[in-house]
């Protein structure tokens, strides 16, 4: 999961898990002289300011259409591919590495994807805020970091508390995709999204992970891992 070194709002006193996971962690980054350019050139266009107040997506987007929230797109290029594959839905992309959001406005300005806005801001203050309760048609979550140490898994994104306020925010009938190149980690994401009682495995496959949707594309690290015989798990779940 992508991080830059904003977000410095102080999460509300109702809401304790906020208090220990956020949905990012800082890690410092640069960005290059097209990525600089394409905050200034298609910001205004693409970017989303956070308020506390709810979003009207459809001005925001310029018209109603089934709503997805991506969360921690890193660089964008897979963002970017289902979009362009997915022209029906709108996205909403969440990410606070500074890079990653500046490659991903220059795509969306570049290609021409109007179907893209981005909020560089911590998803969770996000959907709780800017969304609410059975707002979201689906959730994309690609790649989570893994926090591979054990020492370090307290600080995973995908645990029960987190999935719980998903699965709130998604509309019955909407969904949630997981997918992640780590085993052990894909193995406790399965264990958590089975114990949410209001989600429900997709999956036909007796492992319980998902064959890999059409619309995500194989990444660059992907199909070289993929090469060097490393596995990749989809999980997808619908809420009941």
């Amino acid at each position: 999961m992508n991080t830059n070194t904003q977000d410095n709002n102080t999460p509300p006193t109702d809401a304790p898990f906020m208090r220990v996971i956020k949905t990012y962690v800082l890690r410092a980054g640069r960005m290059g002289s097209g990525q600089v350019r394409a905050f200034e050139q298609f910001g205004p266009q693409f970017l989303l300011n956070y308020t506390p107040d709810k979003l009207d997506v459809a001005q925001a987007f310029g018209r109603a259409a089934p709503l997805i929230l991506e969360i921690g797109f890193g660089m964008g290029d897979a963002t970017a591919k289902i979009a362009h594959t997915r022209p029906e839905d709108n996205f909403l992309c969440c990410e606070v590495h500074v890079p990653g959001v500046g490659a991903l406005l220059k795509r969306c300005g570049e290609e021409g994807i109007g179907n893209i806005r981005i909020l560089q801001h911590d998803a969770i203050e996000v959907m709780d805020h800017m969304l609410g309760h059975n707002s979201l048609d689906g959730v994309h979550i690609f790649f989570p970091d893994p926090w591979h140490k054990s020492r370090h898994h307290k600080r995973r994104l995908i645990q029960g508390p987190f999935v719980q306020r998903l699965a709130q925010h998604i509309k019955p009938g909407g969904y949630l995709h997981l997918a992640t190149d780590w085993q052990p980690y894909a193995e406790q994401m399965l264990q958590v999204l089975s114990a949410e009682p209001l989600l429900h495995n997709a999956a036909t496959d007796a492992s319980g992970y998902a064959e890999k949707p059409s619309y995500r594309p194989l990444t660059k690290f992907e199909n070289r891992g993929l090469k060097l015989g490393h596995g990749v798990w989809d999980l997808v779940f619908h809420k009941r």
